[in-house]
This record gives structure tokens, sequence and C-alpha cells, in this order.
């Protein structure tokens, strides 16, 4: 992944002043963009994807075949529900879900307008429910008892693919492969700072503490060792774990030992091999900026421009900003802030203000190397899921797919699914093909197919500038730029996430010449020193796009000013 300021910001000679001053009274008139800079948000290549997040295991059963019903003997993993009030369940063991069960359904996720499916990790788990620690009850929370490795995070060996999830007719490379003939990327989710829970188990069960090569052989063993009764230095068998805790009962893998460090990183050139399009790394604040520093030097040496972004679960944006950075190693992030700021906004649209959302966006002065790659996303599975109406989600998705930042949206999430629910209340349920095959009659889904739509087929929107003209109250405005020998188009989006209609007349940075409103196909002639006047319906969104290069020299100053400050 490439994080190179655009040319803009760094190589135009000589930013005005006035370019500093105002944002009101545009002097329309008709200029070209005489400097003949980039006006782009950033040139990476995987800005222009749409990500659709699945924890496999819980999305669909694509092959029965591997389901595994009776594995794990007097430690069963095959659903294991935890019992709630009103009958309410959530499950720790394994559902299904498989790699066939996503192929099965990449059709039906292209359509919607993405363009890449991460997954949680394909590593192989352990074959029995963890017998250790407190055990886990309904909405409960950082317990692992009686919990299985469904989710792909327990990896006992990082190279192979749990059985789970592979059939006999479909390995993991054979799954990337058929997913691009669908037009469909895959990112893969993998891990640096643990394995599995490696301690307090009432007996050592196979798996649970030990790491395998790629060739099957045993490299490490916590051998049911707390932390600090490990001996690294003098077992072998323990050095590629710290002699002291990190996350509840997870062995807390040695990321300073070089054979740690080579065993991981090798492991991720590996799975780019088997077809990996990018990567999400899990807990990324866990390990060192040097370790990622590294991982992303080696990769990229081999494969330039790879896409990475870490999970840093911090509400501060310049603590996650800090893995954003080159010397850090280069790696985008989940947009942790922006995700806290939408579900205020979206979860009570109508008590809300967009305003509380232009200060998350970071266009300016912002500690991110560049924010147009953050990730950008409002739940997952380690959340609640947002607890939003239908109009709170159709709002949610007309924000996400057209501010700056790569959207991500959680598998159920285009159906409202368990909405509200924690991991162990819901959250992680499966979802299930009955449900997928009934979605599309959904309100969220049909809402979200268009706009995400929109996206996928507007160039601006996918890595364009973002100038703000209005966020305020139930209104928002602003514009998408991009300019540059690619592309050289314009979106202004309009959104209205009210219950009443809302009038807007847009003058501020406003170019001459044909403007075509993307989901209703109407077009408008704008002359010099005219405006774009429209009528938003509630909770509706409207994007405007004009095809050729920019002619508002306001607007130009405007650019130059925010990605120069960026």
């Amino acid at each position: 992944m490439s994080f190179n300021r655009t040319a803009v910001a760094l190589t135009v000679a000589g930013i005005f002043c006035t370019a500093c001053t105002s944002t009101s009274a545009p002097k329309i008139g008709s200029t070209e963009n005489t400097d003949n800079f980039d006006v782009v948000g950033t040139s990476n290549p995987f800005a222009s994807e749409a990500v659709y997040f699945v924890v496999t295991d819980r999305f669909v059963d694509g092959d029965p075949n591997n389901n595994h019903e009776s594995q794990g003997g007097e430690h069963p993993t095959w659903q294991l529900p935890l019992e709630g009030p009103d009958d309410k369940k959530a499950y720790v063991g394994y559902m299904g879900g498989d790699l066939q069960g996503i192929l099965n359904n990449a059709d039906y996720i292209k359509d919607m307008g993405f363009t890449a499916v991460w997954m949680t990790p394909v590593h192989d788990n352990p074959d029995y429910a963890f017998n250790g620690d407190e055990p886990i009850t309904y909405g409960g929370a950082f317990k692992d008892g009686g919990k299985t490795g469904y989710h792909g995070y327990w990896a006992t060996n990082f190279y192979k693919a749990d059985e789970h999830l592979v059939s006999d007719n479909l390995s993991v490379s054979d799954y990337t492969a058929k997913m691009r003939e669908h037009g469909l990327k895959s990112v893969f989710d993998i891990v640096a700072n643990h394995g599995t829970p490696s301690f307090t188990m009432q007996k050592d069960l196979p798996g649970y503490g030990e790491i395998y090569d790629k060739d099957g052989n045993l490299v490490a063993d916590h051998q049911n060792l707390a932390p600090e009764d490990l001996d690294p230095k003098n077992n072998p068998l323990h050095s590629f774990f710290h002699d002291y805790p990190d996350l509840v009962k997870l062995s807390n893998l040695d990321d300073e030992n070089p054979a740690v460090r080579d065993y991981l990183i090798n492991s991720y050139l590996y799975w780019i091999s088997q077809g990996a399009d990018a990567f999400r790394i899990d807990t990324i604040r866990h390990v060192p900026h040097a370790f990622w520093r590294e991982a992303s030097d080696r990769i990229r040496k081999q494969h330039p421009n790879f896409f990475m972004f870490g999970e840093a679960f911090d509400y501060e944006a310049n603590n996650i900003a800090q893995h954003t950075l080159p010397k850090n190693g280069g790696v985008s992030v989940l947009d942790f802030p922006m995700q806290k700021a939408m579900v205020r906004v979206f979860e009570k649209p109508l008590e809300s203000n967009f305003a509380d959302l232009e200060k998350v966006l970071h266009l300016t002065h912002g500690p991110y190397h560049n924010v147009y790659e953050l990730t950008t996303f409002y739940d997952n599975h380690d959340m609640a899921r947002m607890n939003a109406t239908d109009e709170g989600f159709i709002n949610a998705h007309n924000w996400l797919f057209t501010v700056r930042g790569i959207p991500v949206v959680y598998m159920g999430s285009e159906i409202g699914f368990m909405r509200g629910t924690a991991e162990h209340a819901g959250n992680r349920n499966y979802v299930g093909q009955e449900r997928l095959d009934q979605a599309k009659e959904h309100t969220i889904q049909q809402a979200l197919t268009k706009i995400a739509n929109v996206r996928k087929n507007t160039v601006s929107l996918q890595r364009g500038v973002q100038v703000n003209i209005e966020l305020n109250g139930h209104r928002a405005a602003f514009y998408r730029v991009i300019d540059n020998e690619d592309a050289q188009e314009t979106a202004l989006v309009l959104l209205n996430k009210g219950n009443s209609l809302e009038s807007f007349d847009i003058s501020e940075f406003m170019q001459s010449g044909e403007w075509v409103e993307q989901l209703t196909g109407q077009t408008l002639t704008v002359a010099s020193s005219a405006s774009v006047k429209t009528t938003v319906k509630p909770n509706g969104v409207q994007v405007w796009v004009r095809e050729g290069e920019v002619n508002n020299l306001d607007l130009l100053e405007q650019i130059k000013y925010q990605l120069a400050r960026q």
C-alpha cells in the first residue's frame, strides 16, 4: 500500500494566501486547472473497494460435509447455545458456515455493490471446546470457558486452513480464484499477538497452547502453564511466548523473537500466495510498531502497494493514527472515532446533528498519514451491532458510501440482523441462506444496493478529495472531487436524515456544466454563477455528478489548501 501524500499536498509550488481565506461568496468564473496538479485524495487502488465482512462460520453452510458435528468428544464443538431471557440464544460453537457458503452468495454480495469480502481467519483452530477459564454466559464478555475457535482467531497452525471452512473440492486458493471470477477480492484476517487460550485448563487439551509449522511440526507449547511459569530461555517450546499475559487466557506471542517474526510474516506471505488481496490485522496495537514495519517492508517488497488495515480498538484518533505512519509500517486502520460518531448520529437520527460527524473527518490538520485510506464502519463482530431503525441504517449507509474512506459493512446489517446485540447476546448468530434469499425484499438492503452501486460506479466517491459545504442538523452537503490523468469528475452529495423534505440551493464552489443525479438519472445544466436547486426526500440521498476538469478557481484553491494541511 502506498501512503505517499497526493501530489497536490507536497509538490505544488506556491500555495497562495487566497487558499486560506473564505469558503463563501465564490468568485464563479470559468478557469482551468492551470497549475496542472493532481486533485485526488488517494491514488491507492484499494480505496476503490467496498468491503462486506463475514464471520465465515456464521454466514452460510455451503457444505454440510465439513461440519464435523461430533467433533470434540467430552468437549463438543457443535452449536453450544448460551441461553438468555425470553428464549434468546447466542452460540459459542460451530454453526456450519464455510467458504463454499460465501462463494454460493458471491453474486448476492457483488450485486449489492461490494467489491471485496473480508472473512475471519482461515487458520486451523483446536478441535475441542476450551475447558479452562470461567465459563462464558449469555451476554458475558472476557471469558473463554466453554467456547470454541469457530471465529478463527485461536490459531494452532498459521499456515493450515481449518477443516470446517474448506471442502474436498474447494481449497482456500480455489475459493479466492472463484471469487475473483465473480468480481470480488478477498481480504484475509491475520493475527500476530496471540494464539489459542493456553492455560487454566482442567486437562491439557490437544491444540490449546500449541503452535505447528507449515509441515505440521510442533514448534511451541504453552503446556497449560501460566505465563509467569514459562521458561522461554531454557525450554525451546516456550520460546515463542512472552512470560507475562496480555489478553484473557490467550498465549502472548513473543514478537521480539526472530523465529516468531519469521513464522508469522512468512505465514502472511503464504496466504498472499493463496489469493489474499489485502489484510485486516487483528489487535494491531498489542504488537509493537517495529514488528509491523518489518512485516510491511517484507510483504511490500514482494507485493508493492499491498493494502493492510488494522484493528486498534481505540476511539482516540491520535492513538490509532500512529499505525498509518510510514515509519511504523504504513498500515491503515479501522476508523473507530468515526464509528463512535456514526452510532451516536444514526441510532437516533431525528435527535442528532450531522455536525458531530464533521469533527471526525479530519480533512485538515488530522493525525492520519492519509485520511482517505481509512476503513469506515459503524459496527462489527466485536461490539454491539448498531441499534437503529431501518431508516437509521439507510441514513448510515448513505453517509458511509459517500464520505471519504473505504466502507465496510458487517454481514446481516443489510437486513438489520440482530440489531443492538453484543457478541454473546446474538451479534454473531448464524445468518443462513434463507435470510439472504429474502434479503432483497428488505428496505435496508434495497437502499444499500442503490447507494453502494453509485459509489462503485463513481470514481470521485472512491478516491476524490472531500470538500464540505454544510453539515448541520439533518442536512449534509459536500463535494468529492478527482481531477488527474485517470479521471476528471466532481460529485455533489446531498443527505437528509430527517423525516421531512429538505430543499438545497448549492452555489458555493459550483461549476458550470451538465450534472447528472446518479440514483434517478435526472439531469441539470448549470450556467456560470448559477446553483443546483433540488429537494431531497426524508432519509434520502442525491449524488449529482459532473464530468470534466474542475473549472471553479475557488474550489481548486480550497482543495489545494486542504491537501497541503491534510
